[in-house]
């Protein structure tokens, strides 16, 4: 187990997991848990705080997508909860008009269907809702003059003609 922590944080529940696969008995695992836990090797809270600031900024998730990963990992509701309320909308729709400007330049030689087309599904990816997505692609793409936000309009109409 301490292996594994060397090589980076790591929930409880991954670090049972990995004790069953091992064969150490459910007791000892338990015991040597609640003994980290007390000393601080393992903390949940800290995990789920430290994962969500770290992949919201670095890979710009969207609180959904993060909620995922969190749980997926063994982390409580309530602590994925509490983790989460460290991004609020207006982080989130920061974000993603981040990626959406950090995209468009490989965009530029595409038509305005097909470019709406690649920003929602970069954001469908990172957990942002279809909502989100429209409204953040239609002001980034707005900002950037044309008729961008026609061809947002368009493409949320299911019109991806030219």
């Amino acid at each position: 187990m301490l292996r594994r922590l060397e090589r980076g944080p790591r929930t409880r529940a991954q670090l049972a997991e990995a004790c069953v696969r091992r064969g150490v008995p459910s007791w000892a695992t338990e015991q040597v848990l609640d003994r980290f836990t007390e000393l601080g090797l393992v903390d949940d809270e800290a995990f789920a705080a430290a994962w969500v600031d770290s992949r919201h900024a670095g890979r710009g998730l969207a609180r959904r997508a993060l909620r995922h990963e969190l749980t997926s990992r063994g982390v409580d509701r309530d602590t994925v909860d509490e983790a989460l309320q460290r991004v609020d909308a207006d982080d989130e729709r920061a974000a993603a008009a981040a990626l959406v400007q950090a995209r468009l330049p490989a965009l530029a030689r595409v038509d305005h269907a097909t470019r709406v087309r690649r920003l929602q599904g970069l954001l469908g990816r990172r957990g942002y809702s279809a909502g989100l997505s429209m409204a953040v692609i239609a002001e980034v793409l707005a900002d950037h003059g044309g008729d961008a936000a026609d061809a947002v309009a368009r493409a949320a109409e299911g019109d991806l003609g030219p």
